[in-house]
């Protein structure tokens, strides 16, 4: 029998073992190891979920005590099982745990991805903050005008109970409130409750497509933080990002779905240079030059944009995009600069707590103030921070209606983006197939 330790974010580590260590005698999992996502560590993957092989559950640590644990468990194999990695930050994590004497491993598409009984459609991306988000609306939304049922499964967000949040079902507001969600939950399941799209996500992938295809003529997986979809696909559609030309070769698994993809997006055209649109252009040609290649933009809306301009502005962007996913602005930013902002403010200065400690991991940050909202302790001191914040008021450019979600001081004007395809071919074509 072999002992696993399982490095992960809470997402694609509880899927490996679901899918394939559950069950499976010939492996013991000692433990998970976790990081990118706060307040994780010091928990148990719980008993119900785990199955009988695992009684007590299975112990979650922090990432940095792991050559400590592999020594001290006497584990054989770690499982990398996370996403949104710089390359040679993998090769850094394998070397910590080749010196420490275990082996390093990952498991593959053909292990753990469950197939559908309906037709899936995946949408993945190279890196967080290409424009997956609106990329998948405009084609749940296609696929609804061909009178398809179609349910989105979202990729994993469990950051509370994880045995509660086994299976989640989302077609209300309400259901958002009922399952406690985070903001970053919200800013991905909002837009497709609006547009009447049942969304669900959770722990157990394996339940969750069970339940969706009951009520589904066709499921959208929803691919989050440029991971491999959990599912297997009749077609994989992978959005890359020109503000960040390379990236598409450089960091995991975000090659692995750039090599993958039936259907790739180059999104963000109108305001990407030239010159980084053909480095992404020809590093399809390099990797996969059979893929077909969609060009688009996600232009910003924002009602009542004129009150921006000569004022000074606190812009909010998404909290994923901007910290691991390494995007130092967002559309809240090309916002007030488009509408003539009179000053965009610094608001490290005003910040408290947790968005403090942000600002001091991810330094690359001084324009913006990611909407960070991993619990209501967090989203009390995102609050905070906007009221201490010295401007005339607030661009909020999260996926979600943040002013319907926090109460503060300041008026907050919403900017929304949704994909808008340049010429032939575009998404409609690609989806005939389902007609």
């Amino acid at each position: 029998m072999r002992k696993v330790l399982i490095m992960g974010a809470a997402g694609r580590d509880f899927h490996n073992f679901n899918v394939f260590y559950r069950n499976n005698k010939d492996f013991q999992v000692l433990a998970f190891t976790a990081t990118q996502i706060p307040d994780i560590d010091g928990r148990k993957y719980p008993s119900v979920l785990a199955g009988p092989l695992y009684p007590d559950g299975i112990p979650i640590y922090k990432e940095e005590g792991l050559p400590r644990l592999i020594k001290e468990l006497g584990v054989d194999e770690v499982v990398f099982s996370y996403s949104d990695i710089f390359h040679e930050n993998v090769m850094h994590k394998a070397s910590i745990v080749l010196a420490a004497g275990a082996g390093f491993v990952f498991l593959g598409p053909n292990d753990t991805m469950i197939p559908s009984k309906r037709p899936l459609v995946s949408v993945c991306a190279v890196r967080t903050g290409c424009g997956k988000s609106q990329t998948t609306r405009k084609i749940a939304l296609l696929l609804k005008e061909q009178g398809k049922k179609v349910v989105v499964i979202r990729h994993p967000m469990p950051y509370g109970d994880l045995a509660k949040q086994r299976v989640q079902r989302f077609a209300t507001y309400d259901d958002m409130m009922k399952h406690k969600c985070t903001i970053e939950e919200m800013e991905e399941y909002e837009h497709h409750i609006q547009n009447g799209i049942i969304v669900y996500a959770g722990v157990d992938y394996g339940d969750i497509l069970a339940e969706a295809e009951k009520e589904a003529d066709i499921i959208l997986w929803d691919g989050g933080n440029n991971d491999i979809p959990f599912y297997k696909a009749d077609i994989e559609i992978v959005v890359v990002d020109p503000h960040r030309p390379g990236h598409e070769r450089l960091y995991h698994p975000g090659e692995t779905n750039f090599r993958r993809a039936q259907v790739i997006i180059i999104n963000k055209m109108a305001t990407a240079k030239q010159k980084n649109i053909e480095v992404v252009e020809n590093n399809i040609k390099i990797c996969n030059p059979e893929a077909v290649v969609i060009k688009a933009n996600s232009p910003i809306t924002v009602p009542d944009g004129e009150k921006i301009r000569g004022k000074s502005v606190l812009v909010i962007e998404d909290g994923p995009t901007l910290t691991h996913g390494e995007m130092p602005y967002g559309a809240g930013i090309i916002a007030a600069e488009q509408y003539g902002a009179g000053k965009i403010i610094d608001p490290r200065p005003y910040a408290v707590g947790s968005i403090k400690d942000t600002f001091a991991k991810y330094s690359h940050l001084d324009r913006v103030l990611p909407a960070m909202g991993y619990g209501q302790h967090q989203i009390d001191e995102l609050t905070e921070t906007i009221n201490n914040t010295d401007c005339d008021l607030v661009i909020g450019a999260t996926p979600i209606d943040l002013g319907r979600l926090i109460q503060t001081n300041k008026k907050i004007l919403r900017v929304t983006y949704d994909l808008e395809e340049i010429g032939k071919p575009d998404l409609n074509e690609v989806l005939q197939r389902f007609k």
